[in-house]
């Protein structure tokens, strides 16, 4: 008799077995197996965000090996890049740095 309660209370769409090995398989898929759906989530959105850093580099080592050539075969910007990056001045020379606030907090991270 207590059997028979119990089942009256299940809800008619999940005394179907097949409904019931549906609802078993989506769970197994969705948490249980190794290669569930929300690992594979975060396993896609991971990829698309490494393929754009790989665009990113790919573009900032085309921008660097143009400046590359520039600098190997003019030496007007060889001096103008030594005196842009590194600070380089002639002998006879006084160096003024003038720095914008972002700038400056940019050295101020890099020291600490």
């Amino acid at each position: 008799m207590l059997r028979f309660k119990f089942i009256d209370k299940i809800p008619v769409i999940f005394r179907n077995k097949y409904i019931l090995t549906i609802l078993i398989f989506l769970i197994w898929l969705l948490f249980l197996d190794s290669n569930n759906l929300i690992s594979r989530y975060k396993e896609i959105r991971e990829l698309k965000k490494l393929k754009s850093e790989r665009e990113y580099y790919l573009n900032k080592v085309e921008i660097d090996r143009k400046k590359l050539r520039e600098l190997k075969t003019n030496n007007e910007n060889l001096e103008k890049f030594a005196r842009e990056q590194y600070r380089m001045k002639k002998p006879d020379e006084d160096l003024y740095i003038i720095l914008t606030p972002r700038e400056d907090r940019e050295i101020s991270r890099k020291n600490n």
